[in-house]
């Protein structure tokens, strides 16, 4: 189960470090990455990745840095000292935008020592209903250099069609009945690594389930029935 641990990502979507830790730690027998988000960065601040990555856990910073190229550059420069494994910047701030964050986040990598993480750009929200820029952004995140994009499941036949080198980090992802809460374009588990996703995050389906573990259980288990599906051995 160590490759699909490795898929998932917790969206640690909580006010504070110690919150943070606690569900991470309850949680990484089956999430092999933890996502700080905005929320999190803001109430505990760039400690907390340092606190998640001595639980053995990756870290995937989604703080969405748009703003003049050289801004990017140099917070990305920042946040890749770090050694987070992931971090991502949105598409709609253009080519420009996105290589300066892929060249920040690397070269801070370099000058921590870390293994060079991947940077991702962000297309269309998972709650927004209309995906018509997807394409534009897309193509701004090959332009860019950017090693993946985050998308919702149902654009990740358009990235392995058009940029089939770029990853795909899937949120909006529901177990089969769950609420959509305030998402527009969701898929299960089992359907988004059936699609191609290489990464999913999840939140709310296991962190607000009345009994987490056996929520991230059922996660795992219908991505592991559909990697079977996926190499014809199921």
């Amino acid at each position: 189960m160590s490759d699909i641990r490795e898929r998932l990502a917790l969206a640690l979507d909580v006010g504070g470090a110690d919150e943070a830790e606690a569900l991470a730690r309850r949680l990484a027998p089956w999430f092999g990455i933890a996502k700080v988000g905005m929320e999190l960065y803001a109430e505990a601040g760039p400690d907390v990745i340092d606190r998640l990555h001595g639980l053995g856990v990756a870290v995937f910073a989604d703080l969405k840095f748009y703003d003049i190229p050289n801004t990017v550059e140099r917070a990305a420069r920042v946040v890749g000292r770090r050694g987070v494994e992931f971090l991502n910047f949105p598409a709609a701030g253009g080519t420009a935008m996105l290589a300066a964050g892929v060249e920040g986040l690397a070269e801070g990598a370099r000058a921590g020592g870390h293994t060079p993480p991947k940077a991702l750009a962000v297309t269309v929200l998972t709650s927004e209903a209309d995906a018509s820029a997807f394409d534009a952004r897309l193509d701004h995140a090959a332009a860019a250099g950017c090693d993946g994009v985050v998308c919702s499941a149902h654009e990740i036949a358009t990235v392995k069609e058009r940029s089939p080198r770029l990853g795909t980090m899937v949120p909006g992802i529901r177990l089969a009945g769950g609420g959509r809460h305030d998402q527009a374009r969701v898929a299960t588990p089992g359907d988004a690594i059936e699609r191609g996703a290489d990464w999913l995050v999840v939140g709310r389906a296991v962190t607000a389930a009345a009994d987490r573990e056996a929520a991230a259980e059922a996660v795992t288990r219908d991505v592991a029935d559909a990697l079977a599906r996926r190499s014809g051995t199921r």
